[in-house]
């Protein structure tokens, strides 16, 4: 099974081709990582998967999704991440952190409490974006960024670049999908503006080739970067697979490593036929067209599908989510069914097949 090949990536190699998926868990208070977060991501890196990517973790505090969101914004959050990201290397797996600004899809509740906007009366903030349109009715028409704030926040992502340095993770993704501020800045559909982050396609991924540039000016040569993506809103007249082949083509000389493949989340109203392994042929596609490594997520949810996904060249990672909460050792699982002896942790020896080596 190809899913247990390798993955040499700049300065580092993956043991195989399985990803922790960000998943946002809502459970920190000012933005502190938590004992929640180390059990969550420590125990997949126990599980056997190769690279285990922390949550959208916010660049500054208005970027969060929610007022629970993780955050990298200030000094003071990297002592816990530091402990997350060492406890993930002793497992042998990456530590890695996908670092994020919501823009008008902040200050909304935890999932499981609601949606719309919290309003500032009630311990909320005010959403910035490209243009002041809402995401939905339920939404604050966000206050639309001026130019001396796209560089603030240009910064900002640099400066979590380098604290999540500091903490120790050897991989970093930009979330640039699902109709957070990065996508809305890529997107005619949320784009409205008429300077120079606006109109043509250039303009549009002028803020993300920004973003990533400010990036690698602290990121290390030999650390990879990777880009998360929306390859398409779903939605006649918004971002499509081709600019996303044409936004790839641009990122790779700028030192990105790794396009992972997802869609949607731009507009409420999309039809999204969603569908295990429904992404794939983006990722394919940008593959294909460009050269370049790409992840593929969405609804991969057993081992015949992700190892067929590899062996198709679909992708050359594939990106887990639901399927590792269910399972947190769907890897070392998934191994002793196929007959694969990949190692385990010491700890758990007891409970392995018969010769399987020790971590």
């Amino acid at each position: 099974m190809q899913i247990f090949d390798e993955f040499p990536v700049r300065g580092v190699t993956l043991r195989n081709r399985i990803v922790v998926s960000p998943m946002c868990q809502y459970s920190s208070v000012d933005g502190f990582a938590n004992d929640w977060h180390l059990v969550h991501l420590g125990s997949r890196a126990v599980g056997g998967a190769a690279l285990v990517l922390a949550e959208a973790t916010a660049v500054t505090p208005e970027g969060r999704i929610s007022a629970h969101d993780l955050g990298i914004w200030k000094d003071e959050h990297v002592e816990f991440l530091a402990r997350i990201a060492r406890f993930v290397r002793e497992q042998g797996a990456l530590a890695g952190i996908q670092i994020a600004h919501a823009g008008r899809k902040a200050s909304t509740p935890r999932p499981w409490e609601g949606r719309g906007t919290i309003p500032e009366s009630k311990g909320g903030w005010a959403p910035l974006a490209p243009s002041p349109i809402p995401f939905d009715h339920d939404h604050a028409t966000p206050r639309p960024l001026v130019e001396e704030d796209v560089c603030k926040v240009v910064a900002a992502f640099g400066t979590a670049a380098r604290r999540a340095l500091d903490a120790g993770f050897k991989v970093l993704e930009i979330h640039a999908a699902h109709g957070y501020l990065i996508h809305e800045f890529l997107s005619p559909l949320a784009n409205q503006r008429g300077d120079s982050y606006g109109r043509t396609f250039e303009n549009r991924t002028r803020f993300l080739r920004d973003i990533v540039s400010a990036v690698r000016r602290v990121w290390p040569e030999g650390n990879p970067l990777f880009v998360r993506i929306s390859a398409t809103d779903w939605v006649e007249g918004g971002w499509d697979i081709d600019q996303s082949i044409q936004l790839a083509g641009q990122l790779q000389p700028l030192g990105v490593d790794v396009i992972d493949c997802s869609s949607g989340g731009l507009v409420p109203d999309a039809k999204i036929p969603a569908r295990p392994g429904y992404q794939t042929v983006f990722s394919r596609q940008i593959r294909d067209a460009t050269g370049m490594p790409t992840a593929a997520v969405g609804l991969i949810d057993t081992p015949n599908l992700a190892d067929e996904i590899l062996e198709r060249g679909d992708a050359d990672l594939v990106v887990l989510a639901r399927e590792l909460l269910r399972h947190p050792y769907w890897p070392l699982h998934v191994a002793r069914e196929f007959g694969f002896h990949v190692p385990w942790p010491v700890q758990y020896l007891r409970a392995a097949p018969p010769n399987t080596p020790a971590r």
